[in-house]
């Protein structure tokens, strides 16, 4: 398959930390944030935000969604190293892959193709090189002192006897999607639109216009954008309800409140639902 392309401008999702509330059992609540971090990786998000919108703390349920999405997007190969056993982990076997570019298959060093792309942990250190697990018989030296612990992106230099030279690179320096990273600071939705510097924000609402009435001018937005915020409601509360305890209306947080689920034939829309739909439409739009 050829490599999925990074997203230009890059795209973050903010949901609410209230996303799993209705769903009784670990279990269960493992299955729908497997729903939502699939979702994330098929349609190339950067970023997920998991705001708190109610007004008391959030924190466990924040930990949960933040946990198990993160471990999604985490390659198998490095979980073992990063993830303890944990309680909110206890069903994650049912996490399914999410097939990304950063989580390749390929366990062996002979396999490794220079001026490819591995995530990695750094492990240890030689004088002037760092040994970096990316998942393969041997750690690859990295040119340059890197705090043990530290996660890294790496492009392979050489490959030989064994034997794997790399670079140490940043996300924006590979050419195609590497995944999503995970922000669960807590804070309320006003203020993570606001610290966030977004250049395109959008909310989605039943009660909002219709995608298709402004899908020239959120094409338009988006093109010039550097950086663009779509946001989702509540099972329970859809936006205007939330803001609503910040004395805030949707249109004083964001530049578009939309509709991407026409005639929607139920009374609500889950929040993986929303998800899945409002971000197919966006990519047919802006791809």
């Amino acid at each position: 398959m050829d490599l999925p392309p990074r997203r230009v401008p890059s795209l973050t999702v903010a949901i609410p930390a209230s996303t799993l509330s209705e769903t009784p059992h670990l279990r269960e609540k493992t299955v729908k944030t497997a729903m939502i971090g699939r979702a994330l990786a098929i349609f190339r998000v950067d970023k997920v935000a998991i705001y708190r919108d109610q007004l008391q703390s959030q924190r466990g349920e924040v930990k949960l969604m933040a946990t198990l999405l993160s471990y999604m997007a985490t390659p198998q190969y490095l979980r073992k190293s990063l993830f303890k056993i944990i309680p909110e982990l206890k069903f994650s076997g049912l996490l399914p892959p999410l097939r990304i570019p950063s989580h390749p298959l390929e366990a062996k060093a002979s396999k490794l193709k220079p001026g490819s792309f591995r995530q990695g942990l750094v492990i240890g250190r030689l004088e002037e090189v760092s040994l970096v697990d990316v998942g393969v018989e041997k750690p690859a030296r990295v040119k340059g002192k890197h705090p043990l612990g530290k996660l890294l992106n790496v492009k392979i230099l050489r490959v030989e006897k064994g034997l794997v030279e790399a670079e140490a690179v940043e996300t924006w320096e590979i050419p195609y999607y590497w995944g999503f990273k995970v922000e669960a600071e807590g804070v309320g939705l006003p203020e993570l639109v606001r610290k966030g510097g977004y250049s395109l924000t959008l909310a989605t609402s039943r009660y909002g216009e219709p995608l298709e009435a402004v899908e020239d001018e959120v094409y338009e937005r988006w093109r010039k954008a550097e950086s663009v915020l779509v946001a989702f409601g509540s099972p329970r509360e859809g936006l205007k309800e939330i803001l609503a305890r910040h004395g805030m209306k949707p249109q004083d947080l964001f530049d578009f409140t939309v509709n991407t689920i026409k005639l929607q034939g139920t009374e609500t829309v889950r929040v993986e639902e929303a998800l899945t739909a409002t971000l197919a439409v966006l990519n047919h739009i802006v791809p």
